[in-house]
């Protein structure tokens, strides 16, 4: 079932302990800072759970600023093992761990979220394949990512 997308009010999320993403700002922290010519993201859920959702998020733009705009992403999020995420009054133990992506595409990248408030654990993986000029970022409980990234592998070739 597609999933709405939630507005985006990234106003006040702080990243606090980790210099490298506090330089690029609350909005890469809660997955919004990536700046690329085209975008289109669509999330999806299994059931009413959180730990069955999976989103895919397509960016288009020169091969050179996709590579450079996502490498400085996931090098800064990785460069902190551990940190925290403010929200609001909401604090987030995040915890990053890079992870095995498959050999596709021209450039891959790959990692492990642990999210930890009020007592709640949940793990979430990013993949990114980069493909030419075209970048897909799978986000989701690691199964899922793992289960559908051929899927949208495939759709994002056949839009080029």
């Amino acid at each position: 079932t597609r999933k709405p997308e939630a507005p985006r009010h990234n106003d006040d999320v702080t990243v606090i302990g980790c210099p490298a993403l506090e330089k690029l700002g609350g909005d890469t922290a809660a997955g919004s800072g990536l700046d690329f010519a085209r975008k289109a993201k669509v999330a999806f859920t299994y059931t009413a759970s959180s730990t069955s959702e999976v989103s895919e998020e397509l960016y288009s733009d020169s091969s050179a600023k996709l590579s450079k705009g996502i490498s400085k992403v996931f090098d800064a999020m990785l460069s902190c093992p551990s940190y925290q995420v403010a929200s609001g009054s909401t604090l987030v133990d995040m915890g990053t761990a890079k992870s095995a992506a498959p050999k596709l595409g021209d450039e891959q990248w790959s990692q492990l979220l642990t999210f930890t408030a009020g007592g709640q654990r949940s793990v979430v993986k990013q993949t990114a394949i980069r493909i030419g000029n075209i970048l897909v970022l799978v986000s989701g409980s690691p199964r899922l990512v793992d289960a559908h990234l051929n899927k949208a592998l495939t759709r994002a070739r056949a839009a080029r």
